[in-house]
């Protein structure tokens, strides 16, 4: 009897593996050239920040900052719907409710994405007085920029439609080659010609819609591929809206999390304090960021795989896959984030200059709570797939309200270093928050004990080199090799782990690769 199960179940684990590996080798092919875009737009982050004045970068930050503001509330939480439905519907092959929920959401959020920004303009006065504290130059980047909330909102939704069709090279040509491609030509005009912080507006504008564009031609020849086209009846089109709705509209929340977390503080800033501070805490803001650059790329394909794990009920596939995912995600993020928190002060300097050394505190701060939000995995995403919405929804309005209060409370006296403590805070209470909320609706293991060696050597490498960063004021290029050091060390100690040998053999092939991982 009990060797008729062994035999049953044997090849189960096979098929997982195989899964979690197609899952995090996609997903590589999108961090590789997400390394590229972002290598490219942080480029482009410092070369914006040294050549503006920084009451410019500040008017241009806090402009992009309502954008995102925009394109959250036009996107109405209807990505998600395209990651989740689109792949259960194709499983089942319900393609009428396929092709509904597609026209469905485009159609959705472009009226959403027009309609703000036709608000913005009917109420520009008050909106320069009361958020903008009557600042006329932002007003005008603000009226120019503002069109491209509904532009990244279609491009966000495209993205989850080639990543439900397991097309990785389409979305690592649009969103790692070309898009940054179009804004470093832009930058390199601003800086050529001289031009002023109004044609680099005017650019970031028009690069987003000729991106949208081509993507809209690749989206259509890769449907025609699949052969998706071949099942689209205009006569038969159903348009599941209580079904995607109910799932969407609770997850609203996540967006105001992320809003209020990522995006008001600077609208609190310029409020309080003025574009100066804005600029003091926007210039670092994208370098702490960096922290979920290797997490982002995995999201894109661990929603749909999660989902149709979740359609077949394979639940310990799915815990699998999330601790794989997510040690990788904390390993190969440590690099930057011991760049970002340990060498955080003389990074700054280095970066941006001695006009922006006061805000080395602050990057250390935002890297915290990025990292340890991205260390422990896609806790929110497994919720959702799981379909946990109460407890998800009322956790985002708990950490949104948090936040909120904190950065009321902080920003007035201690301007964006007040802001980057609420952030930092918020985000590492969130995340508890989400692993324990893991644990007791999906059944997940709050933690896995095979795992514990990665994140203690992680937490050992990033405070020693803390310390001797603020005991020797080491030079700044001692300091980076140091966290190279520290970075091989951790990679080198884990690497067992990683289950390179299955998941990336060919990296074994490399001499340099064999002895780091091998």
């Amino acid at each position: 009897m009990g060797s008729s199960t062994e035999t049953a179940t044997e090849p189960l684990p096979r098929i997982k593996a195989t899964a979690t590996t197609r899952q995090i080798r996609g997903s590589s092919l999108l961090l590789a050239g997400r390394l590229l875009s972002k290598g490219v737009n942080f480029g482009v982050q410092v070369m914006i920040v040294r050549y503006l004045s920084v009451t410019d970068y500040g008017a241009f930050a806090l402009a992009l900052s309502f954008v995102s503001l925009s394109q959250s509330i036009a996107t109405f939480g209807l990505d998600r719907a395209i990651t989740r439905f689109v792949p259960i519907y194709q499983e089942k092959k319900e393609y009428a409710k396929l092709f509904g929920t597609i026209i469905m959401v485009f159609s959705t959020i472009l009226s959403l994405g027009l309609a703000i920004a036709l608000l913005f303009y009917g109420f520009q006065h008050l909106v320069t007085q009361s958020l903008l504290d009557g600042d006329q130059q932002a007003r005008t980047l603000l009226l120019l920029l503002i069109f491209l909330a509904p532009v990244q909102a279609i491009d966000d939704l495209l993205i989850g439609m080639f990543a439900v069709f397991a097309s990785p090279r389409a979305i690592f040509f649009r969103k790692n080659v070309l898009a940054p491609g179009l804004r470093l030509t832009v930058v390199l005009l601003l800086i050529v010609f001289q031009y002023n912080v109004l044609f680099l507006a005017g650019g970031y504008l028009a690069s987003g819609v000729i991106g949208v564009a081509i993507y809209v031609v690749m989206l259509f020849r890769l449907l025609r591929s699949e052969g998706l086209l071949s099942h689209f009846d205009r006569s038969a089109i159903q348009l599941p809206w209580r079904e995607v709705f109910a799932f969407t509209i609770p997850l609203l929340s996540s967006d105001l999390v992320y809003v209020i977390m990522n995006q008001v503080d600077a609208i609190l800033l310029a409020r309080f304090q003025g574009t100066a501070d804005v600029a003091a805490f926007r210039a670092v803001q994208p370098v702490a960021l960096m922290n979920q650059l290797i997490m982002a790329s995995f999201a894109t394909l661990f929603t749909p795989l999660a989902a149709r794990m979740f359609a077949r009920n394979d639940r310990q596939g799915i815990n699998d896959l999330y601790w794989q995912t997510a040690i990788w995600i904390a390993i190969f993020t440590f690099p930057i984030f011991v760049l970002t928190f340990s060498v955080a002060q003389p990074l700054t300097v280095l970066l941006f200059g001695t006009r922006y050394q006061e805000s080395g505190i602050i990057l250390m701060l935002l890297s915290c709570g990025y990292y340890f939000n991205a260390a422990l995995g896609f806790n929110g995403l497994t919720l959702k797939v799981y379909g946990k919405l109460r407890y998800i929804v009322s956790l985002n309005v708990a950490a949104a309200v948090a936040n909120l209060v904190l950065n009321l409370i902080l920003i007035p006296r201690y301007g964006a270093f007040g802001a980057a403590i609420g952030t930092g805070a918020t985000l590492i209470i969130h995340n508890i928050l989400k692993q324990t909320g893991l644990r007791l609706g999906t059944g997940i293991s709050l933690f896995d004990r095979r795992y514990f060696r990665v994140y203690i050597t992680i937490s050992l490498s990033a405070l020693g080199l803390l310390l001797i960063q603020a005991v020797t004021s080491a030079p700044v290029y001692v300091s980076i090799a140091l966290a190279g050091l520290a970075s091989f060390l951790v990679i080198r100690l884990n690497r067992r782990l990683l289950n390179v040998e299955e998941t990336f053999p060919e990296l074994l092939r490399l001499p340099l690769m064999r002895r780091l991982l091998g």
